[in-house]
């Protein structure tokens, strides 16, 4: 792992774990020796960041300097604390593990009143279920999305026919009990809907949709909220 990557994943490991962090514990997150973790430990100090701690002690980040200093509200930080811990139920681990990386990185910027704010918020959480099972194919959609490529998909309609579709993915959307991906389909020349939880595949196709998805999406959800057809991906 190169260095950068290495130091960027420490001071990661220590905004997310609970503090004071052994040099043991960050060793076994950041894949390096005891000896090498107090060397990165040292390299950080000297690049800025204010971390408290020593040897046989354990370490605390105090002040991240690669972070700007940020202020929220007590109705702001419960609105965040709310968010990512609906987030967290989605049911996509990526998307789990993303909104803890962010909240650290935000409790990482917080006057210390309010970091202990965030962590004790009134606002909580609680769920029985995952609101939506994980889904094959999903990161390769979001990277499809991301990046403006084709996906071709294996897709169970509702008689639980399979086909492969070519889609260009535009969004995915979150609705009560039901994930869906809005597409242009290559097959059916026109906007689909897809649940996610009958695509029973998805990869890269190596074709490339650059620049449409900003006006295909904008002209999709126009003609939704319009009253048009949905296209669901039959």
């Amino acid at each position: 792992m190169p260095r950068t990557d290495r130091l960027f994943r420490l001071l990661q490991a220590l905004r997310m774990l609970p503090a004071p962090v052994t040099a043991a514990r960050l060793a076994e997150e950041t894949g390096v020796s005891v000896r090498s973790l107090y060397r990165d430990i040292d390299s950080l100090r000297a690049a800025g960041a204010c971390i408290e701690g020593e040897r046989g002690y354990g370490y605390r980040l105090i002040e991240d300097g690669a972070l700007p200093p940020q202020i929220f509200d007590r109705i702001e930080i419960e609105a965040l604390v709310l968010g990512f811990a609906e987030v967290r139920h989605m049911g996509d681990p990526a998307l789990a593990r993303a909104a803890d990386a962010v909240l650290a990185k935000v409790a990482a910027t917080l006057p210390d009143a309010s970091q202990q704010h965030l962590l004790h918020a009134v606002s909580r959480v609680r769920r029985s279920e995952v609101r939506f099972a994980p889904s094959v194919g999903m990161a390769a959609i979001r990277e499809g999305c991301w990046r403006e490529e084709a996906v071709t998909i294996r897709y169970a309609d509702k008689d639980e026919r399979i086909t492969e579709r070519t889609i260009w993915p535009l969004a995915i959307v979150y609705l009560d009990r039901k994930l869906v991906v809005l597409a242009w389909c290559c097959l059916r020349a026109g906007y689909r809907m897809f649940r996610a939880d009958r695509i029973a595949a998805a990869e890269a196709a190596g074709a490339s949709f650059r620049p449409k998805r900003v006006t295909l999406l904008r002209t999709y959800l126009d003609a939704l909220a319009q009253g048009g057809s949905a296209g669901a991906g039959a």
